[in-house]
């Protein structure tokens, strides 16, 4: 990394150390500090690196986005309720921080805990050390230490044993105007036997340049359940930045379900680690770009233990220049026989220009296990195009409708209504008038 680059993060942080939470907490300053001195020393990774050779992030690099101060906003209730989803409780984030009038949280039961970050440290600092330290693990990146030396803000959701909410937590992160930073960490705990359902939806409210940088760390406890969607909605020129680690106990369930549907360059890395038997996960994923997008999704899936079970998805749609890269690893350590594990990704390209890097990986050190991966990379499939065609469809409607059939079948998955409405809602509006009337 340039020296430049070096001494802009080090006087930023000096700028916004005064104002960033938990200044007074000795093991975060700590933290903070560490992780800012590896930033300095390892840099933003490059193409030199084997899990970044596809994604180049030099105009990051070059760029100075400038973390937002507090009591920076711009944001009204009317336009919350433009972005948000009915029927969900809320937490709102703007530019990194969290705004309790705009959020709409409600009287919680007892042994649920739903609020910011920054509310939390101040409430029970103790307790966001002991979790801190466990998910995500070492900085995986440079962009990983950047966003522990940086972080403002995010959302701090536990459940104690047993404890289940009737609705889904909605965490809507809005970003306002250009050459902005936003490093948020959002924390979320679910006890034995709990029950967590998330919507974690990035939206922009203007179209100009800015660095999203997310850390989501989950601990999913014994018999214990949490669904995870992602929704990305960010602005055509944005860098979005993603990190999502999740960490199971025995019995435990986690549901991955990733949208990524705007931003300019988009990287989502996202780690489940399969901690003890029975732990069982499923990642499903799409991406839908054109123009220029580049959008990158990482998995890892760490099967740790016996009797652990894993599926994923995930499909792209590319049209114009966009290039998508899907990198999918698995593995099967040694003490995890029995392990079951599949993994696809399909890729449907709608023109000459649009690429795809594919590379699902299976590394197994067991012997006893059922594993299985693949991938595929096409166009719309000519007799598809030609039954529709003889069914008196013309040929614009017809791949149309078979590009939305393909991007449906991971939509459909999504459990929560107003959430597939809203998806389906953005799949259709890419349709011509004629093909929405054929559905």
């Amino acid at each position: 990394m340039s020296a430049t680059a070096a001494d802009f993060y080090r006087d930023e942080f000096a700028r916004v150390d005064a104002w960033l939470p938990g200044r007074r907490l000795p093991w975060l300053r700590r933290a903070r500090e560490s992780a800012l001195a590896y930033f300095a020393d390892t840099g933003f990774p490059t193409l030199r690196q084997e899990e970044w050779k596809y994604t180049n992030v030099a105009m990051i690099e070059k760029s100075r986005f400038a973390l937002a101060a507090p009591d920076r906003d711009g944001v009204t209730a009317e336009q919350i309720d433009g972005w948000s989803l009915p029927g969900m409780l809320r937490l709102v984030f703007v530019n990194g921080h969290y705004r309790p009038s705009l959020s709409s949280v409600g009287d919680l039961p007892g042994g649920v805990t739903l609020t910011g970050l920054a509310e939390q440290l101040e409430r029970a600092p103790e307790r966001v050390e002991a979790l801190m330290g466990t998910v995500p693990a070492a900085y995986a990146s440079g962009f990983a230490a950047l966003n522990a030396a940086f972080m403002t803000d995010g959302a701090y959701v536990e459940f104690a044993d047993g404890a289940v909410l009737d609705a889904p937590v909605e965490l809507l992160f809005i970003s306002t105007g250009p050459d902005l930073a936003m490093h948020t960490r959002n924390l979320v705990v679910a006890g034995a036997g709990s029950r967590i359902s998330l919507i974690e939806h990035h939206v922009a409210a203007g179209e100009g340049a800015y660095f999203s940088n997310a850390v989501t760390g989950i601990v999913v406890g014994h018999d214990a359940e949490v669904v995870h969607h992602k929704l990305q909605q960010e602005s055509r020129k944005a860098f979005h930045i993603a990190a999502v680690q999740a960490d199971l106990q025995g019995g435990g369930r986690f549901t991955s379900r990733s949208f990524a549907l705007g931003g300019g360059l988009v990287r989502v890395d996202i780690g489940v680690g399969l901690n003890a038997e029975r732990a069982a996960c499923t990642l499903d994923g799409l991406y839908m770009i054109d123009g220029r997008q580049h959008v990158d999704h990482h998995t890892r899936i760490d099967h740790a233990r016996p009797l652990c079970t894993s599926r994923e998805l995930y499909k792209g749609v590319l049209a114009g220049a966009s290039r998508a890269v899907f990198n999918g690893k698995v593995i099967v350590h040694a003490d995890a026989q029995h392990s079951d594990a599949y993994q696809a990704n399909r890729n449907l390209l709608l023109s000459d220009n649009a690429e795809v890097d594919s590379k699902p990986q299976l590394e197994i050190y067991a012997d006893d296990v059922k594993c299985s991966h693949g991938a595929t990379v096409g166009q719309l499939d000519p007799e598809q195009v030609f039954y529709l065609r003889s069914r008196g469809v013309d040929d614009a409607s017809a791949r149309a409708l078979l590009t939305f059939a393909f991007a449906e079948e991971v939509v459909e998955r999504v459990d929560i209504e107003p959430l597939r409405a809203l998806l389906e809602t953005l799949l259709m509006g890419q349709l011509p008038e004629r093909v929405k009337e054929l559905l």
